[in-house]
């Protein structure tokens, strides 16, 4: 059963190191995250699955102790999905949950066992929801952390050129999300999203199914696009 989720952003430069001059404009971000973070610990979970947009989905689940690295973003940085294990596995994490451990160990998370799990940008709704629905099950106290961005085309700033389409997308996750609007997160419109370059849609619809039913109250604690990007920070309890 799920009982506790955070949503936090994905962007490689939510690490000081990468982000080098830049770094203090994200500091409220990061702030954002750990307290998002702590609800999770709060919660007591046997279990935390760490969500992110992947090119694929799954290839098998990444183990606690599964390598990342932003050696891609030119900095020699190297982080692994929970404590280190023993025997370290070789697959890399995808960026969005290399994050996702970064977080984790600048938090210092040690209150359950970690698994990550990169979830394919195009996999439909129904199939997100059923996945949430099967990690829910996967323990008596499960947690998520879910690390995805909203529109890439929020000003002529972002990835993606400027939509006007996407400031009132962005919204309407912000209130499914400060809502733990379950059923607003699965209706969201995959053409859209695609459109709109918003890579959190599958994590956020695979969350959607998780807490169905668990009759959990949420929290936003960032809405902001400082770079043209949608970032949003929520905690479920």
């Amino acid at each position: 059963m799920l009982v506790a989720a955070a949503v936090v952003p994905c962007p490689p430069l939510l690490v000081p190191e990468v982000a080098v001059g830049a770094a203090p404009e994200l500091d409220r971000l990061r702030a954002a995250c750990a307290d998002a973070v702590g609800v999770l610990a709060a919660a007591r979970p046997d279990r935390l699955v760490v969500l992110g947009p992947a090119e694929q989905s799954g290839r098998g689940p990444h183990p606690q102790g599964a390598p990342g690295s932003f050696r891609a973003f030119g900095v020699h940085l190297d982080v692994t999905l929970g404590e280190r294990q023993e025997e370290t596995p070789g697959r890399l994490l995808p960026p969005s949950l290399a994050v996702a451990a970064w977080l984790l160990t600048r938090t210092a998370w040690t209150a359950a066992p970690v698994e990550g799990l990169g979830v394919g940008e195009p996999l439909p709704a129904d199939q997100c929801a059923q996945l949430g629905q099967e990690l829910a099950a996967s323990a008596e106290r499960v947690a998520m952390l879910v690390a995805a961005d909203g529109s890439a085309r929020r000003s002529l700033k972002g990835p993606g050129y400027f939509d006007e389409r996407a400031e009132p997308f962005d919204a309407s996750v912000a209130a499914a999300l400060a809502a733990a609007d379950t059923a607003a997160l699965v209706a969201l419109d995959e053409k859209l999203a695609a459109e709109l370059l918003a890579a959190g849609r599958a994590p956020w619809q695979v969350l959607a199914g998780a807490a169905e039913g668990a009759g959990l109250h949420g929290e936003l604690l960032y809405d902001e696009a400082p770079y043209g990007v949608g970032y949003f920070v929520a905690a479920w309890s």
